[in-house]
């Protein structure tokens, strides 16, 4: 139980408002087609976090800093900047949904929580080192579990659910291609890439190994249990991925509903089928927009003072690393600019997922070769098992992007 932590939190992070809105427009528009993709990401998923895990608790150091000592400078910078873009506008629309379900719920103008909720956020980031933020993440993992309660609640014909969970059912156009590399690119997600290697530093700084020769290496006890952590923030995510579908299918999908502008339409329309429980889908928004939010920031944040050079970590005050804060509080506030120019979010949110699902096969070429280099990884490369696993999800990957433009 000690061990969770860190995979925990990025299980969590990766079911944000971003990826809640694409699941639900998923279930909206296909029904419970794509229920199967649970299944094969989960996998995949853990297997590409584990890597991430590894490479961060062998060397020491984060993503971006192992990427520096192995490509050439300017192909780091066309990822640090692909991730920042991509960020950003993850950023401003989380916030947006964040703000809309608080506004359900009290009747207040959304915008005035888009400001709150961004300020809050920034300050606890800043103000409060990584244990303290670390702790607090983990506890707000809980509100993930309004998903299943409020597909349980609703009912569904559970004959289908499961042909369509192990029967696949290969999407036939370019707009079913495309929810496929978005579902993939929110589960799969790059930013996720560079804030799992991120906390297993700040994890051995938080004990003392503030010294990069004191925290590379690891012992096989440290892995297994960086593994086992890592898999369950991988099951939950995957599995709270698949009731939002699955609850989006058998409300909004079974009555005609299938189109969703924002994360306000998608928690309305579930009032009418879901009643009282569709709070629970709505409250479930805000919760893990805070753990979200600093995620998306942060890895950002990392990957920049990595790539530059810049004093970093969460575990610092904001006069020790001012740009590192800088960039979090910058990224932050442009989401918020975001929302106040009227950027539509869920459809900001699903062209950031599809951008991801291109992004990743990329950063995860370059991740295979950083966790099979022996030289970087310490004589402790990743497992010839694990690599195989992400490189069978690095080419579904590129296979899912190359399809949404040919079929």
């Amino acid at each position: 139980m000690k061990s969770l932590g860190p995979g925990i939190i990025t299980g969590a992070a990766d079911d944000d408002p971003s990826g809640i809105a694409t699941y639900s427009v998923a279930g909206a528009q296909l029904g419970t087609t794509l229920l199967w993709t649970a299944l094969i990401t989960w996998p995949l998923m853990a297997a590409v976090q584990m890597m991430c895990a590894r490479i961060g608790k062998v060397t020491g150091q984060g993503l971006a800093a192992n990427f520096k000592k192995r490509f050439p400078r300017w192909l780091l910078l066309s990822f640090v900047l692909s991730l920042l873009v991509a960020n950003t506008i993850n950023i401003g629309a989380d916030l947006a949904g964040m703000a809309d379900a608080a506004a359900m719920v009290t009747g207040v103008n959304s915008r005035w929580f888009v400001i709150v909720f961004a300020v809050v956020i920034s300050w606890a980031t800043v103000k409060l080192r990584y244990a303290q933020i670390a702790n607090v993440l983990k506890w707000l993992v809980l509100v993930l579990f309004a998903y299943p309660i409020t597909a349980f609640i609703v009912g569904a014909d559970w004959g289908q659910v499961l042909r369509d969970t192990f029967i696949p059912s290969v999407p036939h156009s370019s707009s079913g291609w495309a929810m496929l590399v978005a579902i993939l690119g929110t589960t799969i997600s790059p930013y996720l890439f560079f804030w799992q290697t991120s906390e297993e530093v700040e994890e051995e700084k938080a004990v003392g190994q503030s010294t990069l020769a004191q925290r590379r290496g690891a012992t096989e006890r440290e892995l297994g249990l960086r593994n086992i952590d890592v898999g369950v923030g991988a099951f939950f995510s995957n599995l709270v991925m698949f009731f939002i579908i699955l609850t989006a299918a058998i409300t909004l999908n079974r009555h005609g509903i299938t189109t969703i502008e924002t994360s306000r339409q998608a928690a309305e329309a579930l009032r009418p089928f879901a009643g009282k429980f569709a709070a629970l889908f709505t409250l479930g928004i805000v919760g893990v927009g805070f753990i979200a939010i600093p995620t998306l920031a942060g890895s950002t944040a990392y990957a920049f003072a990595e790539t530059l050079g810049w004093r970093q970590g969460l575990n610092k005050e904001l006069k020790q690393a001012r740009w590192f804060y800088a960039l979090i509080l910058i990224s932050t506030g442009v989401g918020v600019g975001l929302d106040f120019i009227g950027v539509n979010p869920v459809k900001a949110l699903y062209l950031t997922a599809v951008l991801n699902g291109l992004l990743a096969p990329f950063l995860l070429v370059a991740i295979l070769m950083v966790a099979a280099d022996k030289k970087l990884m310490q004589g402790q490369p990743s497992s010839r098992l694990g690599w195989i696993v992400v490189a069978v999800a690095t080419v579904i990957m590129f296979a899912a992007g190359v399809a949404m433009f040919v079929v």
